[in-house]
């Protein structure tokens, strides 16, 4: 897996190609494919139970495996169950959530692991609705989880496995920007009917898409289903929407927000307005960065122009 995002519907209407493969065609390649080469990633394995799978959902989207496995794994060391966490404050989320990245994601999971333990007594619910009911749970994650986690037939669309189908069955390098209803609509197309093998199917193309059928340099020699590639049968046609630009990092407003929230994480103690003051020298963009932190619940101010990570 990789990074995952719950993407907003869009106009833009992939097509499937004159010349892609029915799906029974893709489903064994791909799952026998998936048997010899999956990843001994431990949200996969049986003990991870359900949370470890909610767990790593959040903390995979938008960051790399080798990212996500430290921090994964002291999570689940202190938090081994939904109760677990949400007796701790949220700030404790985000500072265990350390510098993966989106902080917003572990403020969203404490929210959820909440919920869970109001209302559902501490136990992950196996209902797709009920999943999609919890604060911070997207289409992608309730998908995911109920899929991943209990065995469900759903289609689990995350950033691979769009592109696995953009290339197989639609005939274009990339899929587009944000998920659209057409490639959903595709994607429940070609789930296998049976349960277990749907999930199976979420879970294979996913890892084909991370391993083989990457972005920049799809290693079409290892693929199971490269000769049933509607891409490359075209003759892997280029892109031709927009320049697809890597998001900066430096510089940016998301940068000021880390720095600040490193100092906090840090800190046993709320955190004077002067010390944050050192962390960025452009004094209207700092400024601009906590009050986004505030705003977003991941700072809460004190008085005496002090600042923590949010206690309640």
């Amino acid at each position: 897996m990789t990074a995952k995002t719950d993407a907003a519907k869009t106009t833009s209407e992939p097509t499937v190609s004159a010349g892609a493969a029915a799906p029974a065609e893709l489903h064994g390649p791909v799952i026998t494919w998936f048997q010899a080469h999956a990843r001994d990633l431990p949200w996969r394995r049986p003990e991870a139970g359900p949370w470890g799978v909610m767990v790593s959902e959040f903390m995979l989207q938008q960051t790399p495996v080798n990212r996500v496995l430290p921090v994964y794994e002291q999570w689940l060391a202190r938090w081994p169950r939904p109760a677990d966490l949400a007796a701790e404050p949220p700030g404790e989320a985000v500072r265990a959530w350390g510098r993966l990245g989106y902080p917003r994601r572990a403020l969203r999971l404490h929210a959820a692991a909440s919920a869970i333990q109001e209302r559902h007594r501490g136990e992950v619910p196996t209902d797709h609705a009920r999943l999609l009911a919890l604060p911070g749970i997207g289409e992608y994650t309730a998908a995911a989880v109920a899929s991943f986690a209990y065995g469900q037939r759903h289609a689990v669309l995350d950033t691979n496995v769009r592109r696995v189908f953009a290339r197989a069955v639609t005939g274009v390098q990339y899929p587009p920007n944000a998920t659209t209803a057409a490639e959903r609509t595709l994607a429940r197309a070609l789930l296998p009917e049976d349960e277990p093998t749907a999930a199976r199917w979420a879970a294979a193309t996913m890892e084909l898409g991370a391993l083989v059928c990457t972005a920049r340099t799809p290693d079409c020699g290892r693929c199971p289903i490269a000769q049933r590639c509607a891409w490359r049968l075209a003759g892997s046609p280029a892109h031709e929407g927009p320049p697809r630009r890597g998001q900066t990092y430096a510089g940016t407003d998301r940068q000021v927000r880390g720095k600040l929230l490193a100092v906090l994480r840090e800190a046993i103690e709320p955190v004077p307005q002067a010390v944050l003051d050192r962390v960025w020298d452009e004094p209207v963009q700092r400024a601009r960065a906590l009050d986004g932190l505030v705003a977003d619940g991941l700072v809460e101010p004190l008085a005496g122009g002090r600042y923590r990570l949010p206690a309640t």
